[in-house]
C-alpha cells in the first residue's frame, strides 16, 4: 500500500503504478504539500497534468487529529481510528491503497500488518536529522520485491512483509556466508 511520487526524471515508474490506486492515504502535512503543488499542475497543463488530473479525481484521505478544510477535490478527513478505517478500505473490492510520505501514518500501519509492500526511495543523501521511518530496536522482517536505480542514484525499493527468520546458532548460519580463499 504505498504510492511512489519521483523525481520528474524518475516518474515514469511512480505514475504506472499510481493508475491501479482506487484511494490515496495521506497525513496533513504531505497532503498540505501535494495540495500546494498538484492542482496548478493540473491547471498549467505542462508534462504533469495528466498525472495531476489522475491525483486530483482519486479519493484523498487525510489523516489528521486537526479538523480540517479541504480546498482539493475528492479530498476528505479520515473518520475514526487509523487502523479500522484502513481495514475496511482494505476489504472493500477494486483498487489499491496508495501513500506517500506520511512517516507517522506508515509506522502505525506497519505495526498493525496493514502494509502490504513498503515502496521506498533511497536517495544519495545523508540527512542527520528528521524523522526516522523506524525507531531504535524495532526489527520487521521484509522481503525484496523488485529494486531499480535511476540515473539521478535514487533507488526505487519495493518490499512486501517476511516471516521472522528462525532462530539459529552461529555454526549453522555461518554456513550461509561467504568462504574466503
Amino acid at each position: 500500500m504505498a504510492l511512489p511520487v519521483l523525481q520528474r526524471r524518475d516518474g515514469r515508474r511512480g505514475r504506472r503504478s499510481a493508475r491501479r490506486v482506487r484511494h490515496i492515504l495521506l497525513g496533513r502535512d504531505t497532503y498540505d504539500s501535494f495540495a500546494g503543488a498538484w492542482p496548478d499542475r493540473e491547471v498549467g497543463g505542462g508534462e504533469d497534468a495528466e498525472f495531476a488530473k489522475k491525483l486530483g479525481d482519486t479519493r484523498k484521505i487525510v489523516v489528521s487529529r486537526q479538523a480540517l478544510q479541504f480546498t482539493w477535490r475528492n479530498s476528505e478527513q479520515l473518520d475514526g481510528d487509523l487502523v479500522e478505517a484502513v481495514t475496511a478500505l482494505k476489504n472493500e473490492p477494486g483498487g489499491e491503497i496508495g501513500m506517500s510520505g506520511s512517516v507517522s501514518v506508515v509506522r502505525q500501519l506497519l505495526a498493525a500488518g496493514l502494509l502490504d509492500e513498503l515502496h521506498l526511495l533511497v536517495h544519495p543523501i545523508v540527512v542527520g536529522k528528521g524523522m526516522r521511518l523506524f525507531d531504535d530496536g524495532e526489527s520487521i522482517p521484509l522481503k525484496l520485491l523488485s529494486s531499480q536505480t535511476f540515473e539521478t542514484g535514487v533507488l526505487y525499493l519495493v518490499y512486501a512483509r517476511a516471516e521472522a527468520p528462525a532462530a539459529t546458532a552461529y555454526d549453522e548460519a555461518k554456513t550461509h556466508l561467504p568462504q574466503s580463499g
